[in-house]
């Protein structure tokens, strides 16, 4: 008996042990590894239409829904960030010129502080405010250039584990069932609580991606048109901006539109800094407030905060992509323990209520 304990024992130590150096080993791909199942859990049901086409052949299946997927979605979205960079390339250029005409004739910015309320009370400042606006103007010019040479620099990065994450997503296609019926067989839980993590994961990153592309699609759109009727240029490259800040829940595009309309207040446009507060203020704005409840929060069934915090989170943790791991492990989170309660429930205190976090009391 004490023979089969340490066997037991010395096999999870080398369990840990060798499993810890397999991840360290991958830690690069680990990213990679996560999209390609997170795509190939969407994609499952087309998939599964494509292999009947061609006649239970899997891996032709396969390689036809990552052509589509290549053709439908990367093809417009390589269009879009050729124009975007284009455009902010422009941007960059446009507005170290700026700074130098400032620097030479600081009188033009001048005038524009006179038109602001209190100027009398910020004149002993004036010194200081130019220069400081000169600085954060080149910055941001610098800010710019860096960005679009890092890019460039990282395209050969993106485009190497683009092509990792198409392999991988090949074989998920075609053994995916395989691979998670193998990797439940070692998890210590319920057929019905494994499917019940399984289910939560592809409602909550489905509900996560639709409601998330349609706000920004929406938002960077509206508000985009906005900035091209208020004469401001680029308005595609800000427009994208705002529609991938969008991912932000509450604040978002409102990190671009403000500074612009302040921007415009301070070059005498009133009426176009006015316009543009209200409609974005009220039509772009609140798009967030009123779909993302009801495209994220209802398929997914978690309370805002939730949701807030499950994407800010994320995008902490793991960059932009974090917009869509976030909520998954916050859904993951959530259910786990509701799963804990369940299991455990002769253990557990009896409550005096059964409300679910985020039903509303019909009393209020």
């Amino acid at each position: 008996m004490q023979r089969r304990t340490v066997s037991k024992i010395v096999l999870l130590v080398l369990i840990l042990l060798i499993s810890a150096l397999f991840i360290s080993m991958i830690r690069n791909f680990l990213m990679a590894l996560l999209l390609a199942g997170i795509f190939s859990a969407m994609a499952q049901p087309g998939y599964r239409k494509i292999v009947q086409l061609f006649g239970g052949r899997r891996r032709a299946a396969s390689l036809t829904t990552l052509l589509l997927f290549v053709i439908i979605i990367l093809v417009p979205v390589s269009g879009l960030i050729s124009i975007v960079t284009a455009q902010a390339i422009k941007v960059g250029q446009s507005i170290t010129p700026w700074v130098q005409r400032q620097i030479e004739q600081p009188a033009a910015f001048s005038e524009y502080l006179q038109r602001i309320p209190f100027y009398e009370e910020i004149l002993p400042y004036h010194g200081q405010i130019i220069s400081k606006a000169g600085e954060l103007a080149s910055r941001i010019s610098v800010f710019l250039v860096n960005s679009l040479s890092a890019g460039a620099v990282g395209t050969v990065n993106f485009i190497f584990m683009f092509f990792v994450f198409l392999y991988i997503s090949y074989f998920f296609l075609v053994d995916g069932k395989v691979l998670l019926d193998r990797m439940l067989l070692y998890l210590p839980l319920e057929d019905r609580d494994e499917q019940r993590l399984l289910d939560r994961f592809t409602s909550v990153t489905r509900a996560t991606l639709k409601g998330t592309a349609l706000i920004g699609v929406l938002q960077g759109g509206l508000a985009g048109v906005a900035f091209a009727v208020a004469g401001i240029e680029a308005a595609v490259f800000w427009g994208t901006v705002m529609a991938a800040l969008s991912i932000i829940p509450a604040l978002g595009s409102a990190l671009i539109w403000v500074p612009a309309a302040i921007i415009l207040a301070a070059g005498g446009s009133y009426l176009k800094a006015i316009g543009l507060i209200l409609f974005c203020g009220l039509i772009v704005g609140s798009l967030d407030n009123v779909l993302r409840p009801r495209l994220v929060g209802k398929d997914t069934q978690m309370h805002d905060l939730m949701i807030f915090f499950g994407t800010l989170g994320g995008i902490a943790l793991f960059g932009l992509i974090g917009f869509i791991i976030g909520p998954i492990i916050a859904a993951l989170f959530v259910t786990i323990w509701d799963i804990y309660g369940e299991v455990f429930k002769e253990f557990l205190p009896g409550t005096r209520t059964s409300q679910k976090l985020g039903e509303t009391d019909s009393t209020d």
